[in-house]
This record gives structure tokens, sequence and C-alpha cells, in this order.
């Protein structure tokens, strides 16, 4: 095992890492308004401060350009990193009250994040600036959190709800189908995707994961 100290006393609470195409760790540093770049390589660290204060950069995705977005879950806003040049792009949403917490992208490189606070799913296009949202399935205070992209369905958890729910949206026909998670879940603070298509969920506040197989029709 391997530790990589930061350079920066200040930069503390790193939070959720991604490698890019070039096998270059990026991370948040969310208490001190950063993104990280490792290289593992030469163990150098960079970090680069996010424009806007109190930003809280959380949850990362990779687009088919190999660019990083980024939901700041402090503000209304999702940044967009050039991983070659590390310049940094933010992205405000229409309601002031929005605070994205973790993102996917799907193949057409349109950006998809659960919008805590409000209890809605959003989608930005990042080519246009365009947003659309949609009311989450339970609510305004459902808590959506983990979410994950699989052959351009949106799979997410509602964490507000007791038990916690793993929610479908099919973006062809906005439609959304939502299930209660076994065991109850518990906080699916996040997600991903094997490499057969099953949807992992991580239940933070209990000793479990849940592993989420779509049966395909033939």
């Amino acid at each position: 095992m391997k530790e990589y100290p930061l350079p920066d006393p200040d930069a503390r609470d790193p939070h959720t890492p991604i490698f890019d195409r070039n096998g270059v760790l990026w991370f948040t540093v969310q208490q001190a308004n950063r993104i990280g770049r490792l290289d593992p390589r030469t163990g150098e660290i960079k970090l680069f401060t996010v424009a806007t204060a109190k930003s809280r950069p959380y949850g990362m995705a990779l687009d088919s350009q190999g660019d990083i977005f980024v939901v700041l879950f402090g503000t209304n806003r999702i940044a967009k990193v050039d991983v070659k040049t590390a310049a940094i792009r933010e992205y405000v949403l229409p309601a002031a009250a929005a605070r994205p917490r973790r993102i996917a992208i799907t193949r057409d490189d349109l950006v998809w994040y659960t919008d805590y606070a409000r209890g809605y799913l959003g989608r930005l296009d990042p080519s246009s600036g365009e947003v659309r949202e949609w009311p989450s399935p339970s609510g305004p205070k459902s808590e959506p959190y983990g979410i994950s992209a699989v052959d351009g369905v949106i799979w997410y958890s509602e964490s507000g709800t007791k038990p916690n729910t793993v929610v479908r949206f099919e973006p062809r026909t906005a439609d959304f189908q939502s299930w209660p998670i076994p065991g109850g879940g518990d906080i699916v603070r996040n997600t991903s995707v094997a490499p057969d298509g099953a949807v992992l969920l991580a239940n933070s506040l209990v000793n479990q994961v849940t592993v989420l197989r779509v049966q395909r029709s033939k």
C-alpha cells in the first residue's frame, strides 16, 4: 500500500476518485473547494481551485472525449474539467435551490444528475447548456443520490425513502419505475456498473452491496 499526502494541509476531505483514459487519477476535495490530479507514474499531485466559493465538488464522471464532469454539491452548478489543460468551466442550473450530488453520462454525452435537495432527476446538454428536470417518484424529500447509466437508461436511488428505492428512468419516453431495495438500502451514496451491465449499489450505513441485474428481452 502506498499513500500520497496532499501538498496542501488545508486540502481536507478528498472524495470521489476517477481515472481518466491515460490512467491519471482525478478526485474531488470537497471541503477545500478543489479538484485534484494524481499521476501514479510520478506521484505528482496538483490541486485546482473551483472559481465558485464553497462549491463542494462531489460526484464525477467521464464523457466520450475523456473529459470530466463534476457536480458542485454546495451550489446549483456542474463543472467540466478539460483533462489536458485542467481548465474548469461551470454550468449554472436554472433552479437556485438545486444541489446536484451524483452524476452519470450517457453515450450521447448528456449529463444526468441527482438533485438531492429538491428531489429531482436532471439532465444537462453541455453543447447547448439546456437543462431539463423531472420530479423523482417519491417527491421533494426523496433525496436522490447514487446514479448510473446502462444502455442509455438511467438508474438511481432515492435515499430519503424508507426503505430506499431503486429508480429506473427511460429517457425516450420519460417514464419512471421504482422498487424498494431488499434489506432497506440505507443510503445508497454511490453506484457503479459491472462489466456485464449489472448495477452495483453501495448501501453505506449497512454492510451490504446490492446487485441489480437487468433481464434483457431477446
